[in-house]
């Protein structure tokens, strides 16, 4: 059963915590600031792969600690991610964000997880995450391909139209809807 609600999350006003530095932790780096360059995010890790490290260096604002992991590190932290293969460490975080009440994700292990990474389609200021429970990511990574392919480039344009369109309205939240909903209905056909 599909149990996951979808949200969008401001990466630069909450504090993430990456354990890991390999392959899997650079991966995770790259999908949230894909999302945000303005994150404020610290990464702590025994070791760290020279690419990681050095894209690192373009982001001053994220903290890198290149020791074992402490459970100090989770102050004043709302999410942590942890991209290692050790299983006691992952574990361990399970066991530190369940205590604190701080949300979860472990690569490659839905069943620790509190949330999933989704793929993403972005096409200006519109962004559609895809999810399937964390059962196929390489499902979830067709499906963006084909909603990239998709959605037209244009589809930004349309969105800052919408944007000052409904800004004229004057109305009731029903009255809004009602005359946004009549402006949309055969948007996409009209834009391919």
């Amino acid at each position: 059963m599909n149990q996951l609600f979808p949200i969008f999350v401001k990466l630069n006003q909450i504090h993430t915590l990456l354990v890991g530095g390999g392959k899997v932790a650079l991966e995770k780096f790259q999908a949230l600031v894909s999302n945000d360059e303005t994150l404020k995010l610290t990464v702590v890790t025994r070791e760290i792969i020279p690419s990681f490290e050095e894209l690192l260096q373009n982001y001053p604002q994220v903290q890198l600690h290149i020791r074992s992991f402490e459970p100090a590190d989770m102050k004043d932290k709302q999410l942590v991610i942890a991209a290692t293969n050790n299983i006691e460490l992952n574990d361990q975080l399970r066991s530190l964000t369940r205590q604190r009440n701080i949300l979860f994700n472990a690569a490659d292990k839905p069943e620790l997880c509190d949330f999933y990474l989704g793929s993403i389609v972005k096409k200006g200021d519109l962004k559609v995450a895809i999810s399937t429970n964390g059962k196929s990511p390489t499902i979830a990574k067709r499906i963006k391909e084909l909603l990239n392919d998709f959605l037209p480039e244009e589809i930004d344009e349309t969105l800052s139209l919408m944007s000052a369109y409904r800004e004229q309205l004057k109305g009731d939240f029903e009255f809004k809807v009602k005359k946004l909903n009549e402006h949309t209905k055969n948007i996409l056909r009209h834009e391919r």
